[in-house]
């Protein structure tokens, strides 16, 4: 017997806005600067986390990051204020070229640590831990622009996707917005 593919997430694990803003602010709060940014750039490009060593000096000043995976290659365009608050943080820290998210020695930064200082965030930021991981942050980065531009051929070349079925998965609704759409057809007599 075969299942349908679900209609709708659960919201256990959707990480929304609010929530984002307040890792953001107490990754602020505890000066981890780089931490605040590099989930900003996460969130504001829908760049995959595996993908931010492209994030370079070079690439921030050029506008555009050149993502390789799978043998293509994407641009992923950085907006005017994400641009200057990276470039800022560059010169900051005296890189000139090279990965922008770095460790102290200069080696990019590995997923297993991004997770853990996102991790670390949760307490203080008052977001479950299962809502916590980089790629719920992709998953934000989608609905919100699906939400605005309702264009999922869009979407899936931003997010890198060859099939229009996989960015689907990206922009489900919640159950509970599911059953509101539902009942706001008023066709229960």
């Amino acid at each position: 017997m075969r299942t349908q593919r679900d209609v709708f997430r659960t919201e256990k694990r959707e990480l929304g806005q609010a929530e984002y803003a307040r890792l953001c602010r107490a990754a602020e709060r505890r000066r981890n600067r780089r931490l605040c940014l590099l989930l900003q750039t996460i969130c504001g490009t829908g760049i995959r986390v595996g993908e931010l060593t492209f994030v370079t000096v070079e690439a921030v000043r050029a506008g555009e990051v050149a993502v390789s995976c799978k043998g293509k290659v994407r641009r992923v365009l950085l907006v005017r204020a994400l641009r200057e608050k990276l470039l800022r943080y560059a010169a900051d820290i005296g890189a000139v070229e090279g990965p922008v998210f770095r460790t102290r020695t200069g080696r990019p930064l590995h997923r297993t640590n991004i997770w853990r200082e996102m991790k670390a965030l949760c307490g203080e930021a008052g977001v479950e831990p299962q809502k916590v991981f980089p790629h719920n942050l992709r998953h934000l980065f989608a609905l919100t622009f699906y939400r605005q531009e309702k264009d999922i051929a869009a979407l899936a070349d931003i997010l890198g996707h060859s099939s229009i079925e996989t960015t689907r998965v990206y922009v489900l609704s919640t159950g509970r917005e599911h059953r509101r759409r539902m009942e706001n057809l008023h066709l229960i007599l």
